[in-house]
């Protein structure tokens, strides 16, 4: 873009006013202060990224998860530790990527600022100088008045004093106004000087004042379009992060669509199995009966002794 809009809107009828450039400062001011907002933003960003990265890297490493299944569910969650460990990993990265992101933010804005104070300093300086010229010449147009109402006063006494003073007091009178006179010619000059001088400068800042704001509304369309690109890959990052993870943990759900109910019974089934017969029933055993069986018999009775009749 050329600046055509900044250049056209931003002026004062007061040759001292500066309310058009100051309000095109102030904006490049707040929008380098966006610009530092969404840097800080993205810092903080990337420091909760990396906790929660280290703090789940943690969590997968060090944290206990079905750590005595066995079978298909045991390898359904390996999987799931290392995919979270992943996911982990990937959350670290992020933070990197994001304090790298800010980095760039900060040579964007401090590259607009360099660009930026060279103008400024001419600017600075072309309304100094406009002001002071503006004083001088004021000062100029004062002296200059004085002069005329100076002479004007001293044509008047010369038109008063024509038949009541002598000839020696008239021409003192003539003296004085000649005088005057010449000061009004000098002081008219020196008034058309300054007044030549300011526009001088008039153009000068004129001029530079829209150089500048050709230059700061270019300045301008560039942060907003740096800022708006930013912004777009930071959530083209973040939704990469949700694919990213996604994908991670649609591994996990592909091993637990491998993992069998009936497999783990039957593992677990052939692996610890104590057997298969059961315990036979224990049968009532009469105390007065097995005294007379072992005094009849002369030996003890076997555990599945009948009841005596």
């Amino acid at each position: 873009m050329t600046g055509a809009l900044f250049k056209a809107n931003f002026w004062s009828s007061d040759i001292l006013s500066t309310t058009g450039y100051d309000c095109i400062i102030q904006h490049l001011n707040n929008g380098r202060k966006n610009c530092k907002e969404f840097e800080d933003f993205l810092k903080e960003r990337a420091s909760i990224e990396e906790k929660y990265g280290k703090d789940l890297l943690n969590l997968s490493r060090k944290k206990p998860c079905g750590q005595l299944e066995i079978n298909t569910l045991k390898r359904a969650l390996e999987v799931f530790k290392q995919q979270v460990d992943s996911v982990a990993q990937c959350h670290i990265q992020l933070a990197q990527t994001l304090r790298e992101e800010a980095r760039k933010m900060e040579e964007f804005r401090e590259k607009q600022k360099l660009q930026r104070k060279k103008t400024e300093i001419l600017m600075d300086a072309a309304h100094k100088q406009k002001s002071l010229q503006f004083k001088k010449t004021m000062d100029a147009k004062k002296i200059y008045e004085q002069k005329c109402r100076d002479k004007d006063e001293a044509e008047q006494a010369v038109h008063r004093s024509a038949n009541l003073v002598n000839p020696k007091q008239q021409e003192k009178l003539f003296v004085k106004l000649a005088t005057l006179k010449t000061a009004v010619e000098d002081s008219d000059k020196t008034y058309m000087m300054h007044i030549s001088t300011l526009d001088k400068i008039r153009e000068d800042w004129q001029s530079e004042h829209i150089k500048a704001c050709e230059m700061f509304e270019v300045q301008e369309c560039e942060r907003i379009n740096f800022f708006r690109n930013a912004l777009w890959l930071h959530m083209n990052q973040l939704s990469q992060q949700c694919v990213t993870s996604d994908d991670m943990y649609e591994e996990v759900r592909k091993s637990l669509e491998a993992c069998s109910i009936e497999k783990d019974i039957a593992f677990f089934v052939n692996n610890r199995k104590t057997g298969q017969t059961p315990p036979a029933p224990i049968m009532y055993e009469n105390f007065y009966c097995l005294q007379k069986n072992t005094a009849s018999q002369g030996k003890a009775p076997g555990p599945n002794v009948a009841r005596c009749s």
